[in-house]
């Protein structure tokens, strides 16, 4: 059976988030208000394609794109990225030449780990 990952969630911890964020090279600004920010994310699914809408105080960003194709998705740090988004094992995959975003359901949670070399955000 198919996930749907249509919902919101609502960020209440975080793992080494200022090492990821260094290693990517976000705006130090950025890095400092990333311990303080608890964002909300709201997914709306349609079979393979998906919104994905991030809100904080300070700013928000919907990325809207289809499984297996290549997309331009902005980041919480005012970047624009190319990357591909793929579902692997009930997972959504999103891969850039940055970086690699995963999210995954357990439960009634979402789980996102985001990934550069050796740096892991959870």
């Amino acid at each position: 059976m198919a996930v749907d990952f249509s919902g919101r969630w609502k960020l209440y911890e975080q793992e080494n988030a200022e090492d990821f964020l260094r290693a990517i090279s976000a705006p130090e600004i950025y890095i400092k208000m990333v311990n303080e920010v608890k964002p909300l994310t709201t997914i709306q699914q349609n079979g393979d394609d998906f919104s994905i809408c991030v809100k904080t105080p300070l700013r928000s960003i919907t990325n809207s794109f289809s499984i297996g194709t290549e997309s331009e998705f902005s980041t919480m740090d005012g970047q624009k990225i190319k990357a591909t988004a793929r579902l692997i094992d009930g997972k959504i995959v999103i891969e850039s030449e940055k970086f690699t975003h995963v999210r995954e359901l357990e439960g009634e949670e979402m789980i996102e780990v985001c990934l550069h070399h050796l740096h892991v955000y959870v």
